[in-house]
């Protein structure tokens, strides 16, 4: 079976026979005779490369083979697959996005699919796995002489070759995950939005892997970006390439940054586009060139580019950061966040939202560093991911107010209320005064904590959502129109209500942070801004004043669960008719994206519950009732409400993690 692998074996004899062939002549292993083992001669492993195992005798290498290869070997139809050092699997570069390591892991090889598995544990899994599915040693290696197709997906008309295992990072260079689509789309929209602004953009996708990124951004945008996909990785250069040309789009390949790129990008003009693709660091590309739109999306956190990003973006350009280490900002590793983020966190009822602002105020320090402010365009936390959209706005007058707005939160653990820290330094005698609840005054010991640093001011940024609801429509990306809506209604602190945006004359002119941007074709009389040009002094004083006059009209931060508040013993309102009493009491209240029954408001956690309490009725009534309660019980929903704040620890429910 010359397909198996030399540490394939079906006796321990047969793998010390290997030891006396030489390299590519493993076939004929088995014409060596067997007496040759105790010729006295130094033989090396044949599974350890020379500067693990050095050449010793023949005994030395039948134990070093018996103990360290074969006891943990993985048996499977009488064959034993031993475990290999031989340098077939490179180590996967770590999260803290170091250079490739030349070092090589310990790993085996599957005898029926040739994957590659570190550890033992994994190996037998994989192996059950192929036994439930009814795949066989024998089924395998009758097809193994005709190589099978890499497999080709296709998302939003683009078409990628993905290889084996595409979805798997740790059996892969170049990974694809379907699950990120939403995320993806979003990040077109918004390239596509802030195309509309000034054309051509320069745009990157620092870490391509399969390069789908990149490839829709040049496909469906055409000539208005020049699109650079970058990655460190050879493997996935040459598939960014192989799917560049399966696109119909020309590449340009520039390994190191040289002058004569530009000339040939000029030169080579494609019908769909041009592709630029690099094989460098991402830090030290983004170091060398300038962009009008960067794209971080590295395996785990991002905040070790940041300062790389921010450092040659160009003013009132646009950096997207894709965050995947959900452990560390869903306060499943504090230890983590701490290490990266340098914030203190603990597990709340709105973590996913404090998962945002934690990205938002790494992001905002990173941009001051460099005299940048930032506006946030918009903050998105779902199951596998946090994105993070920010506008660029240069000068130091933009990053001393972009630094303001990181603040502390002090948060009950007892109630789960929540408010930001009062600016100012002095030391404060009494914190817990700044809470709404009364928790410490009520309850033994401290009863709240500090959190953060966090990022205190808007996520959301209405015009720019609306534009990108506009270009969503207007490419046909119906998959992520419900979710750019909610953000809309989300920025706007409204109920969901109906309103079309059938043409752009509502958004030929939003004004973003003070400053009025054009979205038709016609940007000459915006040159300025496509230039990206400082504003003078007195525009930037009047920004700030307008800063401070609009923050009354910002989303409150953070959110209630329904769920957490309820009291037991009553049946909740449904959602959407207990959105409405919070309106008729005179509060902002909506829906938010962060948490499916959650509800944003400003109305202090006391009103919260009353109005909760208000509204519910009794579960012995049966049914769920959206009326008031009878006046008979009104007393009796008073004396809820105080056990529910002020008998905290008897009332268990209102304590949950």
């Amino acid at each position: 079976l010359s397909e198996r692998h030399i540490s394939i074996q079906r006796q321990l004899a047969d793998l010390e026979k290997l030891a006396f062939v030489t390299e590519g002549d493993f076939d004929s292993a088995s014409s060596v005779n067997s007496d040759h083992l105790d010729a006295g001669n130094k033989q090396a492993c044949p599974l350890c490369p020379k500067e693990k195992f050095r050449a010793c005798n023949s005994h030395k290498l039948r134990r070093h083979l018996q103990n360290l290869h074969w006891k943990v070997s993985v048996e499977f139809e009488g064959y034993r697959m031993c475990i290999c050092h031989l340098p077939c699997r490179p180590v996967k570069p770590n999260i803290i996005g170091e250079q490739i390591s030349s070092k090589m892991g310990a790993h085996y090889h599957c005898i029926i699919c040739s994957a590659t598995i570190t550890r033992r544990t994994d190996m037998l899994g994989h192996v059950r796995r192929h036994v439930n599915k009814g795949e066989t040693k024998s089924r395998y290696i009758a097809a193994s002489a005709a190589k099978p197709p890499t497999e080709i997906l296709k998302e939003v008309d683009t078409d990628v070759q993905v290889c084996p295992n595409y979805s798997v990072p740790q059996k892969t260079d170049s990974y694809f995950n379907p699950k990120m689509k939403l995320n993806r789309q979003l990040i077109f929209c918004t390239l596509a939005a802030l195309a509309e602004e000034r054309k051509p953009l320069e745009c990157l996708d620092a870490f391509g892997a399969t390069g789908i990124m990149g490839l829709q951004w040049a496909k469906h945008l055409g000539n208005a970006v020049k699109v650079t996909i970058n990655d460190l990785n050879e493997n996935s250069v040459t598939l960014i390439q192989e799917n560049c040309h399966l696109n119909k789009l020309k590449v340009v390949v520039d390994s190191k940054e040289k002058e004569e790129g530009d000339d040939i990008l000029e030169e080579g003009e494609g019908k769909l586009g041009n592709i630029k693709v690099t094989k460098m660091d991402a830090n030290v590309l983004m170091h060398l060139r300038s962009f009008d739109f960067i794209h971080l999306d590295p395996f785990g956190t991002s905040v070790n580019y940041l300062d790389s990003a921010f450092r040659n973006i160009r003013n009132l350009g646009i950096v997207s950061v894709t965050s995947t280490d959900i452990s560390s900002l869903y306060a499943k590793a504090q230890h983590v966040a701490r290490r990266h983020y340098g914030c203190n966190i603990v597990r709340t009822e709105y973590y996913k939202e404090l998962a945002a602002r934690i990205v938002v105020a790494a992001v905002a320090r990173a941009a001051a560093r460099c005299n940048k402010g930032i506006e946030v365009l918009f903050a998105v936390a779902l199951e596998h991911f946090v994105l993070v959209v920010v506008r660029v706005l240069r000068g130091p007058t933009s990053a001393d107010e972009t630094a303001k707005k990181i603040q502390y939160l002090i948060h009950c653990q007892w109630c789960e209320e929540r408010i930001f820290q009062k600016d100012g330094n002095m030391v404060e005698e009494n914190p817990y005064r700044q809470l709404p609840c009364n928790c410490h005054g009520s309850m033994p010991g401290k009863t709240a904590i500090e959190l953060g640093p966090l990022w205190s001011s808007s996520l959301f940024n209405t015009g720019f959502l609306k534009r990108m609801l506009f270009e969503s429509l207007h490419h046909g990306l119906d998959d992520i129109q419900p979710l750019i809506k909610t953000l809309i209604f989300e920025s706007e602190c409204t109920p969901q209500s109906q309103f079309s945006v059938h043409s752009p004359s509502n958004l030929t002119k939003q004004e973003e942070c003070g400053i009025s941007i054009k979205t038709t074709d016609d940007t000459t009389t915006d040159n300025y801004i496509a230039q990206g040009k400082r504003k003078c002094t007195e525009t930037i004083t009047n920004l700030a004043k307008k800063q401070k006059a609009d923050a009354s009209t910002e989303h409150p931060p953070f959110y209630y669960n329904i769920h957490r508040h309820s009291i037991k013993g009553m049946n909740m309102p449904k959602l959407k008719k207990f959105l409405c009493y919070l309106s008729q009491a005179g509060f902002r209240v909506s829906r938010t994206h962060f948490d499916p029954m959650g509800v944003r408001t400003d109305a202090p956690l006391m009103q919260f519950k009353s109005i909760l309490l208000k509204y519910s009725t009794p579960t012995y009534t049966g049914g769920q009732s959206e009326g008031h309660v009878q006046s008979t019980s009104e007393d009796t929903v008073a004396d809820r409400v105080e056990m529910s704040v002020n008998d905290k620890a008897e009332a268990s429910n209102c304590r949950r993690w």
